[in-house]
């Protein structure tokens, strides 16, 4: 069969379409740009009367009435004033005109590149997520990603900030080890150098992980508002606590969220243990807490470095011994053994007789040691007791006596410190760069973030008792007598810090004819250890505690 010829306009009139369409085409684009104006004051006016129409319907029917009023008079006064009628058109047209304004399209979802990485954080989940017997998987290679992650977001480098991880319910999120391969997994896929929080929900099957900002370095030394018996250690994130302080932040003051650590005979984790590496920022979160300590307590350091990184607070009002050699630090801290026993029999006395407690066992004293391995290790080749078992006393029954200790050690040296410091240290700090497996040694529990491999001095982790863990970062608290010390932090030091301690003048004494010389005791330390009624300190303590008998002591200064 013949195929028959096409129709004549068919055939030889397809250049006149084409040519037809393009004149069409660029008719309707010449009027959209004339005819733009106009279209840009309909589209306002459309959306001015919807949006009307949505407030009078959201009017209650009791209110209609006297808006309708109103604006029945409105109009009559616009109709009744020179020249109304036209501004109020032209009001109303600018207003139009601005409603119904072009605005920059709203992205909706990733870009191609965010794309690819959403797909490629999706492959690497699958090992993790899937099994071969489940029958619907919702972690599979090639599968649908947007089912699984949700909830993202990207910095303006295309990275991660924020991703919501769906996960099927038999993954073993109730394992820390399957938990820590999927946060490292993250934290690999994601980009390294920052800290990331992971946030699992075990009920709904979900994982938030979320990118925090870093902790700020520049909140100096300062008095914190704080009740009695609080201390500020240092500062965390806005969302880990409830409370806010007002803080000086270089010249301008700014709410901080501060890390309070409550002493004192409420409370459940009286003594603190920081851990760091050389150079992480302990010494500073010791002499932070001692500037604070100063306000309304007296002070004993021991700083078992001998480098003399407090002798600024040497001979300042409050301070009772600054002791960095061994003979000193044993005589101090055995006289604040018997100083803590003193109270204990103090306040039990004033109670069975129904007076009140006298002041000096009111006042809190505090015990701050710095390094303690160190003197341990000298002691040990001296044949000398552990300064550590002179701390017995004072870490049992110091809540009961007003009495807190506070120590600071290196990793390299935690095998030194003895049991007892480690049961009664409730309250932990991890300051510098640590391993997770190091981090969870010290508090007890990983932490919820991943520790960056580069971290500034004083920034770390700390937990309070069995409470979560949280980030932390020290107010900066320089040594002033230091020369690498800036300015401003060291008049902001030195301005906390207490005047010098002026001792009472003696009475005059005749040289004794005979006799041995007798020891001099500080004034402080005489006035803090007079001897009291002669009650057995064993019969005191074990009616307070009868699980825990205390060594026979007799207080400093009850000899003649």
């Amino acid at each position: 069969m013949a195929r028959r010829p096409l129709p004549r306009i068919l055939s030889s009139g397809s250049a006149s379409i084409t040519r037809s369409r393009e004149i069409a085409r660029t008719a309707a684009d010449s009027a959209t740009d004339v005819l733009h104006p106009l279209i840009t004051v309909v589209r306002g006016l459309r959306l001015l009367a919807v949006s009307g129409r949505q407030k009078w319907v959201a009017t209650p029917k009791e209110r209609r009435g006297p808006k309708l009023f109103l604006g029945a008079a409105c109009v009559l006064v616009v109709a009744l004033v020179p020249y109304g009628p036209i501004l109020a058109l032209v009001t109303v047209m600018g207003a139009a005109a601005w409603k119904g304004r072009e605005r920059a399209p709203v992205r909706t979802g990733p870009d191609d590149a965010e794309t690819a990485r959403l797909r490629s954080l999706y492959e690497a989940l699958v090992p993790y997520f899937s099994t071969a017997d489940d029958p619907d998987p919702l972690f599979a290679h090639g599968g649908d990603w947007a089912k699984a992650l949700d909830g993202y977001g990207f910095d303006d480098d295309g990275r991660l900030t924020r991703l919501q991880v769906s996960y099927p319910a038999y993954f073993t999120d109730g394992e820390a080890a399957a938990r820590s391969r999927i946060e490292q997994l993250l934290h690999t896929k994601s980009g390294r150098g920052r800290e990331y929080h992971f946030g699992w929900d075990e009920e709904a099957n979900r994982l938030v992980m979320t990118v925090l900002d870093a902790l700020p370095t520049t909140i100096a030394a300062q008095r914190f508002v704080t009740a009695p018996g609080e201390t500020v250690i240092g500062f965390t994130d806005p969302d880990a606590v409830s409370r806010t302080v007002p803080v000086r932040d270089g010249d301008t003051t700014v709410d901080a969220s501060p890390v309070v650590w409550r002493t004192g005979g409420r409370s459940t984790e009286p003594h603190l243990l920081a851990v760091g590496q050389p150079g992480a920022g302990t010494t500073t979160l010791v002499r932070s807490i001692a500037l604070q300590a100063l306000q309304n307590g007296d002070v004993i350091v021991v700083d078992g470095s001998g480098t003399g990184e407090y002798g600024a607070l040497t001979g300042r009002t409050g301070v009772l011994a600054v002791e960095s050699g061994l003979g000193g630090a044993l005589a101090t801290l055995e006289w604040a053994a018997h100083e803590t026993e003193r109270r204990l029999i103090t306040a039990n006395l004033a109670r069975q007789t129904g007076r009140p407690t006298p002041d000096d066992i009111r006042r809190p004293l505090w015990i701050l040691l710095d390094r303690p391995g160190v003197l341990g290790h000298l002691a040990t080749a001296d044949g000398r007791p552990d300064p550590q078992e002179l701390l017995r006393i004072p870490l049992r029954h110091g809540r009961a006596a007003q009495v807190t200790v506070v120590l600071a050690e290196q990793f390299d040296a935690l095998d030194t410190l003895t049991e007892t410091v480690r049961t009664h240290t409730r309250a932990r700090a991890v300051l510098g760069p640590a391993s997770r497996e190091q981090i969870e040694a010290v508090l007890g529990a990983e932490p919820h973030t991943t520790p960056p491999p580069e971290v500034p001095p004083g920034r770390g982790y700390v937990r309070l008792g069995t409470g979560p863990v949280l980030r932390l970062q020290v107010p900066a608290t320089p040594d002033p007598y230091d020369d690498a010390t800036s300015d401003a932090h060291r008049r902001a030091v030195l301005g906390l810090l207490p005047g010098p301690h002026t001792p009472m003048a003696a009475p005059a004494r005749e040289p004794a004819d005979e006799g041995p010389a007798t020891e001099q005791v500080p004034v402080a330390v005489e006035a803090a250890a007079r001897p009291v009624e002669a009650v057995p300190v064993e019969a005191v303590v074990a009616e307070a505690r009868p699980s825990e008998p205390l060594a026979k002591a007799q207080p400093a200064g009850a000899e003649s």
